[in-house]
């Protein structure tokens, strides 16, 4: 489970922080590291010093222009957020993001991204809207800020303990292969879930089509995308559900130009 969960940071401004997350993440058995936009050099001496022996997930951190890029891949995408949004967007604890992690981890296919942003001001809203949750460090209110590695280090050791407690289960359940958390339903899914290339690729179809039949005025938006990027972040579709609404649209955009 663990190897299949990416650390994303965006527009990191300090290499010690890239160096200090790389520690954290090897400390608890993450290794899949990604850099998007970053205001330093990530091979700064500092980053070295900081990571303490994690040199090769600073070596392997992966660089991005674009958060979509560095999700591209990814079924389940978090975002770490300190602060309230004018939009609210499912929240969830910790503990309670981690101990959904089997589940969300079941299909082979599926990745998750844990994604911070910048140490002065955190996540943009367009970023956080690219999320399916957000994740809050419920910290003290008095003195809220924390520090980018160790923001990483609280969630990673979360995440640690699902796994530990996942392979408690597995080893409790009389030769059972699979545990009922990574089945809730009695049986495998049937289809992937749809990865985040997937759901850009969507919303840019569905804004497309919702202008041309002119119930989406991109010129007064009135947060219609964000709020249809919510509802549909929150259901956590899958691939065959991703081609049905893409096939919907199409056939829209048939009619459209037959009509034209």
């Amino acid at each position: 489970m663990l190897d299949r969960i990416r650390i994303v940071l965006i527009g990191t401004s300090h290499p010690g922080n890239i160096g200090a997350a790389a520690r954290a993440m090897r400390n608890m058995g993450l290794e899949d590291l990604a850099l998007v936009t970053p205001r330093c050099d990530p091979k700064d001496r500092e980053a070295y010093s900081r990571a303490s022996g994690a040199n090769t997930l600073v070596d392997a951190a992966r660089q991005y222009d674009a958060l979509e890029e560095a999700v591209a891949d990814c079924t389940l995408v978090v975002g770490a957020s300190a602060r309230s949004r004018h939009l609210p967007w499912p929240m969830v604890a910790p503990r309670a993001l981690a101990e959904s992690l089997p589940q969300a981890l079941a299909p082979a296919e599926a990745r998750v991204a844990l994604v911070f942003g910048r140490e002065d001001t955190g996540l943009t809203n367009a970023e956080l809207q690219r999320c399916h949750q957000h994740v809050h460090i419920p910290t003290n209110p008095d003195f809220s800020s924390l520090n980018l590695a160790a923001a990483v280090q609280v969630l990673a050791y979360e995440c640690r303990q699902a796994f530990l407690a996942l392979d408690s289960d597995l080893q409790a359940s009389s030769g059972e292969s699979i545990s009922e958390s990574e089945q809730p339903f009695g049986v495998e899914w049937d289809n992937p879930p749809a990865t985040h290339a997937d759901l850009e690729r969507f919303f840019v179809h569905l804004e497309s089509t919702l202008t041309a039949i002119e119930f989406h005025d991109p010129d007064n938006p009135r947060q219609l995308m964000a709020r249809l990027r919510r509802l549909f972040m929150r259901a956590h579709l899958d691939s065959m559900e991703m081609n049905i609404l893409r096939g919907i649209l199409g056939t829209i955009d048939k009619r459209l130009r037959e009509r034209s």
